[in-house]
């Protein structure tokens, strides 16, 4: 039972086993539940316990380790607002209200990141332990707390884990939460305390899914096997600056005094700026040994079976994050958007609440409200009474994957051999027998990733060596460098970024913001916005830029150093008077000496943003609070602006398909929920990718942890979608399919003028034409998706919508991921038909190799206004709880899903004004 979302739910090959002895744990399960919901008569049992682990949100609680009273308000949709007159009581009451809403979700989470799942769910999780074990998150989370972060970052660690303590103090499984009463059937596992280390160590796996382009590093070393590098080149283009334009435009790199400058000209200073992959195709060709496809074949194997809340294995994750100034804003001040794009889950990984000082001061400094984790303390994006801030992925470069020429109980190294570091850990097993593994790392601390899958270990020792490594008989492995295995102080940023004042305290903070690299945005109540770009970014030898593989018995593959904070891009009051952010390049490669990564986001998302904010400005306009969300929800497809006039002019003969072809004549390119022409695009999308790539790439890039179709016309809910998501699963599982984001956009658009190129050719399938250029493989994609529709949709095209195909399901991140149709029904919550989809600004994304249901999603959306903070607005995709039955369960997401924004209190009066439910912590 991982702990997965919607995303991952797809069997697996070679799996089977345990997926039996999964479902034959998750029948127990079933039974528990079946009891705990009254359903062989004990109603009133039945309804005290789904109660008892409700927050009690009224009246009072002492709490022993308070120095004075500490009130929790909460509103109509139970979001708290925390007022205390001390840092640790401020910290210890977040604690404690985080584990009311949200303990399981907490304890999930904490055992997930130390590789302890099996603990909970049993033998079935020992892989994804082992793997999450190797990679060593906890040890490293507890490096950062012994030797990294300051005094005060501890004392606030401490008073958290001391209020998540006393919620639990006394408690059984069953009045902390429903799913613990039902995991009490199987096993008799029992929550241990809260630690500091628990709340830093999810920092990890947030930066684990925000990592950078190791996906594409593994993808394109794959893509070896069955293409040359002008087929590899044509499937990596060129970032599009002159088309879609750069966060950063008015800065410059002085290269004498080697920092990066407000304003001006820029330079092009060193000669190391990059952005492409031409570089490396001497380390493509070197490393490209069957040793290496073999290797990462099976790691691409491993990473897709990994829980999905630790990262969907695959591209198109972003976010929106933009900036106006209030010279273009209807109040005179700022206003900032941000919508981070993650897998879905229930509940939501954003949890919203206020912090309060009563009097700010040296004794308590803090007066924030906005968006955290469950599970860790301060506000991680939001705002406080002076700044507001917004963060989206910044695509930086901070992992690479080094192959490693294995010889006895070490590895080469500039010709000599050396020792790994080992050390030994015990897995423990609910219900079965502990298993110990060794993991080995290499003298610069990366792990040995290859150990984890006992046929990476035997393709190792197979493995063709060429001349770059000579064999010593023992093959090969994948090792990984990772600024996130490195100690740091992203905790202690968390804290500076909730007490800033300004500008120079907010750039300050950002230093401290070192994994994972985030695009800043930031604006002030004094009328100032600008952006930062933090992290722990590496730098590499001449020859290395990331994108491949590097051979790991040469030292001069080796990271040379980090850039320094001075170095690293920033822009503060653009003349423009906005700043966009939505992982597009952060600054063109011509006027930056240093090769950021090598596989930006291709700009459509910015792009759109940009262009809505201009058209908005253009003639004097000014932008509202309410225009800055319209510009959330903007559906507009940009690939649709470029194929279908292409489309319209292809002679189509079956009356069907032209019927369907009809539907795309004055189309705007939006993809409203209720749009034929939509999901008619889509499909056709979805097939020019298939007939044009699919049967051209490596099978071992197919995407198999993201399928999520579900026959829109037979499905009836939640209860039935898991046997439809394992069907599309096991379907065309000898081809790859690209996954449909924003590079495709822009490979197509690379090859729309070559309509002769050997990527339109495909061959004929049963009645299905063939394809000899680029109109002839369009007819057939749009033929291919008319019946496709009509065997989802209906033959009628009058009945058919986007939202019918385009839906999401929120599953519960464990219980609810797996198992016959009641237990779904317990916890998952969905259908949702959605508007939006891939590479638009509402991006709520599906992935072509699987279908067309909703994968990733504006996991929350606010829009602050700095001229009246009480007139900010937020959501969130589901509720304020974690407890199934609760009222603020999904409360929040029919308005999510319709694009609406709830009113975000911050002032005591609002606050006062809108609360619901008043609990007085006393000590």
């Amino acid at each position: 039972m991982p702990p997965n979302t919607t995303a991952s739910t797809g069997q697996q090959p070679g799996k089977s086993g345990r997926k039996k002895g999964r479902k034959a744990r998750l029948f127990v399960l079933v039974l528990a539940l079946a009891l705990i919901a009254g359903v062989t008569g004990g109603a009133y049992w039945s309804i005290s316990t789904v109660r008892a682990s409700f927050p009690q949100t009224k009246g009072s609680i002492a709490l022993d380790g308070l120095s004075g009273p500490v009130d929790v308000k909460r509103d109509d949709y139970g979001i708290p607002q925390i007022y205390a007159s001390s840092d640790e009581d401020l910290f210890m009451a977040q604690g404690y209200v985080q584990a009311q809403d949200r303990f399981y979700e907490m304890d999930v989470r904490r055992h997930m990141t130390s590789g302890r799942l099996s603990e909970m769910f049993g033998k079935g999780q020992v892989d994804n332990d082992e793997f999450l074990r190797t990679l060593g998150w906890d040890r490293i989370a507890q490096e950062e707390y012994d030797k990294t972060l300051s005094a005060s970052t501890k004392k606030y660690l401490q008073a958290y884990a001391k209020g998540v303590n006393a919620y639990l103090d006394g408690k059984d499984n069953k009045d902390i939460s429903l799913e613990y009463a039902a995991l009490g059937f199987e096993n008799d596992y029992k929550p241990a305390k809260w630690t500091p280390v628990d709340s830093i160590s999810w920092l990890k796996a947030m930066a684990w899914d925000l990592r950078g382009n190791m996906q594409d590093e593994i993808d394109r070393a794959l893509m070896t096997s069955r293409l040359g590098p002008k087929e590899i080149a044509d499937l990596y283009p060129q970032y599009p600056y002159s088309r879609n334009k750069t966060i950063v435009q008015a800065g410059r790199y002085d290269a004498v005094t080697k920092t990066f400058q407000q304003g001006g000209s820029a330079s092009t200073a060193g000669s190391s700026a990059g952005g492409s992959t031409s570089g490396t195709a001497g380390t493509a060709s070197s490393s490209g040994t069957s040793g290496l496809q073999s290797q990462l074949a099976g790691l691409q194997d491993v990473l897709d079976g990994l829980p999905t809340a630790v990262g969907v294995n695959g591209n198109g994750i972003g976010s929106n994050s933009w900036v106006v100034a209030g010279k273009h804003t209807i109040t005179g001040e700022p206003l900032l958007a941000n919508d981070p794009h993650l897998s879905a889950s229930l509940p939501s990984v954003w949890y919203q609440m206020g912090l309060h000082c009563r009097s700010v001061s040296s004794k308590c400094r803090y007066d924030v409200s906005g968006y955290t984790f469950a599970g860790m303390p301060g506000v991680i994006i939001g705002h406080n009474q002076n700044i507001s801030w917004g963060m989206t992925n910044s695509g930086v470069d901070v992992t690479d994957l080094y192959l490693e020429k294995l010889s006895g109980d070490g590895y080469l190294y500039d010709g000599r051999t050396v020792p790994f570091t080992t050390r030994e850990e015990t897995i423990k097993v609910a219900g079965g027998t502990s298993k110990k593994i060794v993991v080995r790392e290499t003298k610069d601390g990366m792990p040995l990733l290859s150990d984890r899958s006992s046929e990476l270990v035997k393709v190792g020792k197979k493995a063709t060596v060429d001349t770059a490594a000579p064999d010593r008989g023992d093959g090969y492995g994948i090792a990984l460098r990772w600024t996130a295995l490195d100690p740091g102080t992203s905790m202690d940023a968390v804290f500076a970024m909730n007490r800033a004042a300004n500008w120079n305290d907010f750039r300050a903070a950002a230093t401290l913001f070192d994994v994972p690299s985030q695009n800043l945005v930031y604006a002030d109540t004094k009328n100032h916005i600008g952006y930062t770009l933090p992290g722990k970014i590496p730098t590499r030898a001449q020859g290395y830029d990331g994108s491949v593989p590097a051979p790991g018995w040469d030292s001069k593959s080796r990271w040379t150093g980090y850039i320094d904070d001075d170095e690293l891009p920033y822009e503060y009051d653009p003349a423009r008077g906005y700043i966009v952010t939505a992982n597009q390049a952060v600054v063109d490669k011509a006027k930056y000496p240093y090769t950021l990564t090598t596989d930006w986001g291709y700009g459509a998302r910015s792009q759109r943003i940009t262009d809505l904010i201009q058209s908005k400005i253009d003639d004097g306009g000014k932008i509202s609070t309410d225009d800055m969300r319209q510009m959330q929800l903007d559906n507009s497809s940009e690939i649709a602006k470029l194929l279908v006039p292409k489309l319209l002019k292809i002679d189509i003969e079956d009356k069907d398909v032209r019927d369907a072809q009809e539907l795309l004549e004055g189309w705007d390119y939006t993809q409203d929920a209720d749009s034929a022409a939509a999901a008619y695009f889509n499909s056709v999308w979805r097939n020019v990718l298939k007939l044009a790539f699919g049967n051209k790439l490596p099978k071992e890039l197919r995407v198999k942890g993201q399928c999520l179709y579900v026959d829109p016309v037979n499905t009836t809910g939640p209860a039935d979608q898991t046997d439809k998501v394992r069907e599309c699963g096991e379907r065309d599982a000898d081809q790859a399919q690209p996954d449909g984001g924003d590079r495709w956009f822009e490979v197509v658009r690379s090859l729309m003028n070559d309509e002769g190129s050997d990527w339109w050719t495909t061959p004929r399938s049963g009645t299905r034409p063939g394809a000899t250029d680029r109109d002839s493989l369009f007819k057939r994609a749009m033929i291919d998706a008319r019946w496709e529709l009509t065997a989802k949709l209906g033959k009628d095209i009058d009945t058919w919508s986007w939202g019918r195909l385009h839906r999401l399901f929120l599953k519960n991140q464990t219980l609810g991921t797996e198992g016959p149709g009641f237990l779904q029904y317990v916890l998952n919550r969905g259908p949702w038909k959605l508007s939006g989809g891939e590479g638009t600004v509402n991006a709520t994304g599906w992935n072509a190799a699987g279908g067309y249901g909703v994968v990733w999603v504006p996991s929350m959306r606010m829009v602050v206004n700095l001229g009246d903070l009480d007139k900010s607005k937020w959501i969130n995709l589901t509720g304020a709880s974690g407890h199934a039955y609760n009222a603020h369960y999904t409360d929040q997401t029919d308005k999510w899903a319709d694009g609406e924004l709830l009113d975000w209190s911050f002032s005591d009066g609002a606050v006062d004004e809108s609360t619901e439910d008043t609990l007085v912590l006393r000590p």
